[in-house]
């Protein structure tokens, strides 16, 4: 969003929503940032208090207001607990939009956001090749965990254990999917999102089992874009507003009562994201996403509330202990605490154990993670360790960005604690 005239209704909407913060400070009790760096700039107050005089500082020193920004993990903890309201997450979205209008994109994020995230049938291809070699840059470093370390001494991976891709991604597995409604009289439209398609493909074939079994009817539209958040987070709303378009021309084009996704963050995007950010769209595009905006659902909310979740079985007597990890888009952003709890108890092979501040975020932050790597993994460790405590046999969750961060945290300990998705625990209890 470059043109002058979009920046100033940007900045506008900005300055009516800074005048809410009381700077009472409560969100430095919640702020994970701030609990590893202890730094004011880093809590949202301090960054709401640079805001305040974002005109001034625009023009004085935008790429350290920029910086500053760019130091937060958008967990949205602060929001969820200032007693004023303040829609902080969406002041900060707006702000990193007026910045990356004003300075421009790196050529970094052009090239990802605008060379690749923006064009859904391109990013695939070179995901694919990208799968097809990873053996010579990758080596695996736990079993259990299907994690892997860089063969080379590469600055983006050298300290990480991560999940390289899936040698099969979701769209290759199932291309497309258009069921009609079965036992339960519901048809969905179902976005897996990247993670899931690209790195944890069974997570989606988990969803898909169980809506069959349910009777549920499936809409899984081919070329499927990303939600937006990376380049959105990134401040490049051309390629947001782009992707956005894209997908609704795709789910456009079949009737559904609701479109769920097993990722906490695009989730919050779709219902959140998409609607706030509507300066650019015409009236039809606008009726259009709020239409959509009040069909989105976690996929564990809709199993729970829409359908109505089936008794699994285990033939065996000894049960595993499972604890949960919050995602904060899904509490926080959502307020979505409780169906992924009743998904785990729905399987009576595992036995529930709620771990120390279940819902503290795990450090990911999806950019975040990626550029100051050291603080991530500092707020990951601190929930590495409770995880641990919980003595659970597997950790379960509601977001793919949270498996892969607490994969890496859990492999460099050389914890055995297998990662899942809730999806995937109350799949196995309906058996194949």
């Amino acid at each position: 969003m470059s043109s002058i005239k979009a920046l100033a209704r940007l900045m506008q909407d900005l300055e009516d929503q800074l005048v809410v913060c009381m700077r009472c400070g409560l969100c430095q009790a919640v702020c994970p940032l701030f609990a590893e760096t202890g730094r004011e700039a880093d809590v949202a107050r301090g960054k709401l208090a640079l805001l305040d005089g974002l005109t001034q500082e625009l023009f004085a020193n935008p790429k350290g207001v920029q910086d500053r920004l760019a130091r937060c993990l958008l967990c949205g903890s602060c929001a969820a607990n200032c007693p004023s309201g303040v829609k902080v997450l969406d002041i900060f979205i707006k702000a990193r939009a007026i910045l990356a209008g004003y300075l421009g994109l790196s050529p970094v994020k052009k090239a990802i956001f605008r060379g690749l995230l923006s064009k859904p049938n391109f990013f695939n291809r070179i995901l694919a090749w990208g799968a097809k070699y990873q053996g010579i840059f990758v080596r695996p470093v736990d079993d259990l965990l299907g994690s892997s370390c860089s063969r080379f001494l590469s600055p983006l991976l050298k300290e990480r254990h991560f999940k390289p891709l899936a040698a099969t991604p979701l769209h290759a597995r199932v291309p497309a999917l258009d069921t009609g409604p079965g036992a339960a009289g519901l048809k969905v439209a179902f976005f897996p999102g990247c993670l899931i398609d690209k790195i944890f493909p069974e997570v989606g074939a988990a969803v898909l089992k169980i809506l069959e079994h349910h009777g549920v009817g499936v809409f899984l539209p081919p070329d499927q874009g990303c939600c937006g958040i990376p380049a959105l987070s990134g401040g490049d709303t051309a390629t947001f507003y782009k992707l956005v378009r894209h997908n609704l021309g795709l789910f456009g084009s079949q009737p559904f009562d609701y479109l769920v996704t097993a990722c906490a963050t695009c989730t919050s995007t779709m219902k959140k994201m998409w609607p706030l950010m509507a300066l650019e769209y015409t009236p039809a595009e606008k009726a259009r996403i709020a239409e959509m905006q009040a069909k989105v659902m976690d996929i564990s909310q809709f199993l729970v509330d829409k359908v109505g979740l089936a008794e699994g079985s285990y033939p065996g007597t000894e049960k595993l202990a499972i604890t949960y990890h919050d995602p904060c888009h899904l509490k926080k952003s959502l307020g979505v605490a409780a169906p992924p709890r009743a998904l785990i108890r729905a399987n009576p092979r595992y036995e529930l154990r709620e771990m120390a501040e279940a819902d503290w975020c795990c450090g990911c932050g999806g950019s975040f993670n990626l550029q100051e790597y050291g603080i991530s993994a500092a707020i990951g460790r601190r929930k590495r360790e409770n995880i641990a405590k919980s003595q659970a046999a597997v950790v379960a969750t509601g977001c793919p960005a949270c498996m892969l961060q607490i994969t890496d945290m859990l492999s460099q300990a050389g914890d055995r604690i297998r990662v899942k998705h809730a999806v995937e625990i109350y799949g196995e209890g309906l058996g194949d």
